[in-house]
């Protein structure tokens, strides 16, 4: 009976995934730096320019210098992970539980939906993210909480711009919704703070509906305008609100006039950009005092 002779490892086995895994961590300094030391010292011993010892020395200290390279730049990764990680308590914490949970359905999941979709939802919260440092909030259009918790936050002035077109569900209808009625509820406690709240309606057709809005919105001591459609150019016929001067939100519509997304923003360029198309629309708009009730 023949013995079965030592069958090679198919694929490099274990001790060629190691060696790759070491490859793919170490700095390409350090690499290139290796294979010169290396390339260095069998040439020095093959062209005779020095003895075998040297060679070898040589070749030694080169490596040992690449080693070096690659062990400071590691540091420096290691160091500037930490400092951006000195923050907040909880990205502190959550951090590392994230990258090791996408780490893990990437790798162990190879090549099915579940490593397809984390990519996915890791790519997508990678462009919220950056939408947060840069001072913006993205929502979707039926989400209101960011309009409607600045409105309760908000101390001393409040600025409002509405475009009243026509559309399949009614001009006024979103005033007329429960996210509406929340904001106007809110629009009424702001001003019971003392707060001032100037709001321009721009109207295709004034209509008795609109009229009436207008003037219940006065009574409660709101100062109110109200701009024809064309009376300002189309670029700012824009949906939005201003608070404090110092946040801002901005409604983006559908084709069918339907708020699809919504954006609040304390970036100093999105309140100053919509600051101006405020006062563009405010100053074309006629104003009638507010009539406050008894």
């Amino acid at each position: 009976m023949t013995r079965d002779g030592a069958r090679p490892r198919r694929g490099g086995g274990p001790s060629a995934s190691g060696f790759l895994r070491l490859v793919a961590h170490t700095d390409p300094v350090a690499l290139v730096g290796i294979t010169l030391s290396i390339t260095l010292s069998v040439l020095l011993d093959l062209t005779g320019a020095a003895s075998g010892v040297e060679s070898l020395l040589a070749g030694l200290m080169g490596i040992t210098i690449s080693l070096l390279v690659d062990s400071l730049a590691r540091a420096e990764r290691r160091f500037h992970l930490r400092t951006l990680l000195e923050g907040p308590p909880w990205l502190a914490h959550t951090a590392t539980e994230v990258v090791v949970a996408m780490r893990e359905a990437t790798e162990q999941h190879a090549g099915t939906r579940v490593a397809v979709e984390a990519r996915r939802r890791y790519e997508q919260f990678r462009l919220e993210a950056e939408q947060f440092a840069q001072g913006r909030v993205i929502r979707r259009g039926d989400e209101a909480e960011d309009l409607l918790g600045a409105t309760r936050a908000c101390v001393h002035r409040l600025d409002a711009l509405t475009n009243v077109m026509p559309r399949a569900s009614g001009e006024l209808s979103w005033w007329r919704s429960e996210i509406g009625r929340r904001y106007w509820e809110a629009n009424v406690e702001a001003l019971r703070r003392g707060v001032r709240i100037t709001r321009v309606f721009v109207y295709a057709t004034l209509t008795d509906e609109l009229s009436d809005l207008a003037g219940r919105q006065r009574a409660a001591g709101a100062r109110v305008g109200l701009l024809p459609f064309g009376a300002v150019g189309p670029h700012l016929l824009v949906n939005l609100t201003l608070w404090d001067s110092s946040s801002c939100w901005e409604a983006r519509m559908t084709a069918h006039g339907e708020i699809g997304e919504n954006q609040f923003s304390v970036n100093r360029a999105d309140v100053e950009r919509l600051t101006r198309v405020f006062d563009a629309c405010a100053s074309a708009a006629t104003f009638e005092d507010p009539t406050p009730t008894p």
